[in-house]
């Protein structure tokens, strides 16, 4: 097996991991979490299925970006949560039930959506971001919808042992997840670095911005729920994006834009983690206070 091939392996295996890790502390009840509060499923679907590609596209219209910066903005948009996400959300003070029926729901939603999305996106922008619905199945099954059943499987007929290896597990694929990434991100940065400028970054820091507060604002009324959905709506899952993108004429360029996305994303978020954390652990101060 060649060394390109095992860190592709190395980057599945941590995001499945990661998934499993957070799955531990779910049951199979949350994967209903969402549909027995419509209100609140049909909000998540508008910020992340709706609203975010409305920008987007608004935004590439408006804008003269690099063709390889336009097919992954667009790819990104239509993409669903990323598997390295739920941690984040569940640190920031997101409620994990939320976080696995949103997960598994778009994760669904994708297999019907993301095809369909690009096919109108591809006609719109003359753009090749057609995808194959085989794909994306194999991607969020292997990635998202399999490791999520066997976290919350554990969980249901071994809560011991989850508790036990939750953590263990959580810090050893995200160890693995940044040893796949350093090889990647040597390679790309030569192309990432080429993409910065004529308004590209800033494009990227827009998506991510406008993506927090859409989904702060929809996620409400539970604090919990506003950090979850606002962090899952500015970032996307970047191997379904990089599916979708297949066929892009300049593969390489959008495979270095939507890394590059992935990153701005990822700093942009930072500011917002760090003050959701202050504010649970705040409130939870206030209300030991008070007992």
């Amino acid at each position: 097996m060649s060394i390109t091939a095992l860190i592709g392996l190395a980057l599945q295996l941590s995001m499945a991991l990661i998934i499993c890790s957070v799955a531990l502390e779910a049951s199979f009840a949350d994967l209903m979490y969402l549909w027995r509060r419509p209100g609140l499923l049909v909000r998540s679907l508008v910020a992340m299925l709706v609203v975010m590609p409305l920008f987007a596209t608004a935004m590439l219209l408006k804008f003269d970006l690099n063709h390889a910066v336009v097919t992954a903005l667009l790819a990104s948009a239509i993409s669903p949560v990323p598997p390295i996400l739920p941690n984040k959300q569940i640190k920031a003070g997101g409620e994990a039930a939320y976080v696995i029926g949103l997960l598994t729901t778009t994760a669904l939603v994708a297999i019907v959506y993301v095809p369909l999305s690009a096919a109108l996106l591809q006609r719109m922008f003359q753009r090749p971001i057609d995808v194959e619905v085989a794909s994306i199945v194999k991607i969020v099954a292997t990635s998202m919808l399999l490791p999520a059943l066997a976290g919350m499987a554990v969980h249901e007929w071994a809560p011991k042992l989850a508790r036990r290896i939750e953590k263990p597990l959580s810090h050893f694929a995200t160890v693995v997840l940044v040893l796949a990434c350093i090889p990647i991100l040597i390679k790309e940065w030569p192309a990432m670095g080429r993409l910065v400028g004529d308004f590209s970054v800033v494009a990227m820091v827009s998506f991510a911005v406008v993506g927090l507060a859409v989904g702060h604002l929809l996620g409400g009324p539970s604090e919990g729920g506003r950090t979850v959905l606002a962090l899952a709506t500015a970032s996307r899952h970047p191997a379904v994006a990089i599916a979708i993108t297949h066929n892009a004429i300049d593969k390489p360029g959008v495979m270095a834009a939507v890394l590059l996305s992935l990153l701005v994303g990822t700093i942009v978020a930072i500011p917002y983690v760090r003050w959701r954390q202050h504010s649970f652990e705040a409130a939870a101060v206030a209300g030991s206070g008070q007992h």
